[in-house]
């Protein structure tokens, strides 16, 4: 073997131990990348823009994996979990869905029903009523035909089934065109949600008002409407000055 014979021997295999040497690198940068990233986990994600309140359905989700340490156990959702569910607020698409984002499962009594009503800030006690709270509805009709221009107690001692983010909706009376609202959903039974809805489409104002922490006393005394008569005024029916 001459010398130049030699020398391609010699590349040839310096080559090869090099090759080997990368290879080791590249296996072992490999593995501390995986040893850091952990298992992967299904989620889930908005296959397009979700509304607030829309119900969940195969076409509106899909799926994607993430390393599992990424997630906390509340947060790992199987699409049975999902389907037929609810998410409070809107989302844009490829929004990764998390379990504080479904709208709570009902636990209503048979008698009763869910309805939501949208507040502000301060018709809805400026953030202070959570789920699970009580609050009375008052209504302040302006100018409703056949009714004076009062305050009135629609419903008493009505239970908060959820309380969601805030949302933004069209107000042609407002000076930006918009106003922010609160959507709150309440238990009710038939007849008052009958009375909640009628006013939240016709009163110049629906209010919740809190209620004492387990509170159980007798309230039959309370009054349940007021009107300029009990000022010592004269009550001004609907279109009056």
């Amino acid at each position: 073997m001459n010398p130049r014979q030699r020398r391609g021997v010699l590349f040839i295999l310096l080559s090869a131990v090099l090759a080997v040497v990368v290879f080791f690198v590249v296996v072992s940068y490999v593995a501390n990348v995986a040893s850091r990233v952990g298992s992967l986990v299904t989620v889930y994600r908005a296959a397009g823009p979700v509304a607030a309140y829309a119900p969940l359905d195969e076409n509106s989700i899909v799926a994607d994996e993430v390393p599992a340490r990424w997630l906390a156990d509340v947060d790992r959702l199987t699409e049975d979990d999902l389907i037929g569910r609810s998410v409070a607020v809107n989302l844009e698409e490829g929004t990764m869905l998390t379990a504080d984002m479904l709208v709570p499962a009902s636990d209503l009594s048979p008698t009763e029903r869910e309805i939501a009503v949208n507040v502000d800030s301060v018709t809805g006690l400026a953030g202070r009523i959570e789920t699970g709270d009580y609050v009375d509805i008052y209504a302040v009709f302006a100018d409703v035909p056949g009714l004076p221009k009062q305050v009135r107690v629609l419903v008493r001692n009505v239970r908060i089934v959820s309380v969601r983010g805030e949302q933004t909706t069209v107000d042609e009376d407002a000076t930006t065109g918009q106003q922010t609202v609160i959507p709150v959903t309440l238990a009710l039974e038939p007849n008052d949600a009958l009375s909640v809805t009628y006013a939240s489409a016709f009163a110049a104002e629906v209010r919740l008002v809190g209620l004492p922490t387990g509170t159980g006393e007798d309230r039959t005394g309370e009054q349940g409407e007021f009107d300029a008569e009990d000022l010592g005024g004269q009550a001004i029916p609907e279109g009056g000055n």
